[in-house]
């Protein structure tokens, strides 16, 4: 038996309204293959790899995880936690392919297999495999026991209910409440040794993947809730419905979950929408700028990652740009000398930074994201800072 799926209220219904126009509104900015689209698209995957693995206590910084995405060596992150990242990539990577495959069909053993993925290199904490015996989740601050999972014996059977649910059960209901139902009933199964939260909003993002609206970057909400106080909110918003064991809840005490992740996502909508129209802007402010010093437009990737990120490494400028070594070395160069990026680092560790005349330059356009990164409580209409 599973948590089952709740009735909706009047306002759950108006804030997934207010999802479909944000949603409308996304993939219409995002339908048309800019530059700029490409660069945010990484930058959200970065970030939901980042914000899942912090949830679990793995710590990555932004450029490094961005570096992951883009197929690169890490500056800073050590050997175990990269590892641990590149697992979660390429689980996030195979999402990413689902998304529109007509084939696919839930399976235990398909989720089995994303779980071997992003655990491959855990082998002692049976990949693909259903865990062996019981499972509890301790409370680290109190070293209290906050929920005790089913019986291992119990795990194929919920499974198989699950992906039988996934494939056939509720299907009228939104994709935004599956998913969440779906992220609840795997992570109260906790089928595994360990990975069970990262999994749990892996199966969350791509039940929204498969709605075919968005691209998965644009619908996770994984960056969301590995950020700050959300994350306690999460784990509080688990405790309520789980009550500390394995019993499945009916609709009405499922409720407060699937509102807390309707939540979160229109949040989350609200910060890309606001991040997009700042990428556009600032990519056409630094076409500008490009032409104004007579530069390539091919630099003004390396300006906009300068500026949005902090800071650019010449390989991923030289594979974004579809570069030669010698070419990508010679336009940063250019660059320093023009006194619109400043080196810092070296070797391996090099990366190119905006100088105070860049920032003077764009200053207007970034600022302006602050603004709109004032956020819209959905249920109280309270705003909160971005």
């Amino acid at each position: 038996m599973l948590h089952a799926t709740p009735t909706l209220t009047d306002d759950d219904l108006r804030v997934l309204d207010e999802l479909t126009a944000m949603r409308e509104e996304l993939k219409h900015q995002v339908a048309s293959p800019r530059k700029w689209t490409g660069l945010l698209r990484r930058s959200l995957t970065a970030a939901a790899i980042a914000g899942s693995n912090s949830i679990e206590g793995i710590r990555v910084n932004l450029m490094d995880a961005e570096a992951a995405v883009a197929g690169e060596e890490p500056t800073e992150t050590d050997a175990d936690t990269w590892a641990d990242i590149l697992g979660y990539r390429d689980a996030l990577t195979y999402v990413q392919q689902l998304a529109n495959a007509g084939e696919f069909s839930w399976h235990p053993m398909f989720i089995n297999a994303l779980h071997h993925i992003m655990l491959k290199h855990h082998l002692e904490k049976w990949p693909g495999r259903f865990r062996p015996g019981d499972i509890s989740v301790t409370e680290q601050a109190t070293n209290t026991v906050v929920y005790t999972g089913p019986d291992a014996d119990d795990v194929p059977v919920l499974m198989t209910e699950l992906s039988d649910w996934l494939n056939e059960g509720d299907l009228e209901a939104p994709s935004y409440v599956r998913a969440a139902m779906a992220h609840l009933n795997l992570a109260s199964i906790h089928p595994w040794r360990d990975g069970n939260g990262r999994m749990s909003r892996t199966i969350h993002t791509l039940v929204m993947a498969r709605c075919g609206e968005l691209a998965p970057e644009f619908s996770s909400i994984e960056e969301w809730l590995g950020i700050g106080r959300n994350t306690y909110d999460y784990y509080d918003a688990l405790v309520h419905v789980q009550q500390g064991r394995f019993a499945p809840s009916k609709g009405d005490d499922t409720l407060a979950w699937v509102r807390f992740n309707l939540r979160a996502h229109h949040l989350q909508a609200q910060l890309i929408r606001s991040r997009a129209n700042v990428a556009a802007r600032l990519w056409m402010g630094l076409l500008t700028v490009a032409e104004s010093e007579q530069l390539p437009e091919r630099t003004v990737t390396a300006l906009y990652e300068a500026v949005r990120g902090g800071a650019v490494r010449r390989t991923m400028y030289q594979r974004d740009e579809d570069l030669s070594n010698d070419q990508a070395a010679r336009d940063l160069r250019t660059l320093t000398d023009r006194g619109l990026l400043a080196a810092k680092g070296e070797t391996k560790g090099r990366r190119y930074e905006a100088t105070a005349k860049l920032d003077a330059l764009t200053r207007n356009i970034v600022m302006a994201r602050g603004v709109a990164n004032r956020l819209r409580e959905p249920y109280d209409f309270r705003v909160i800072p971005g």
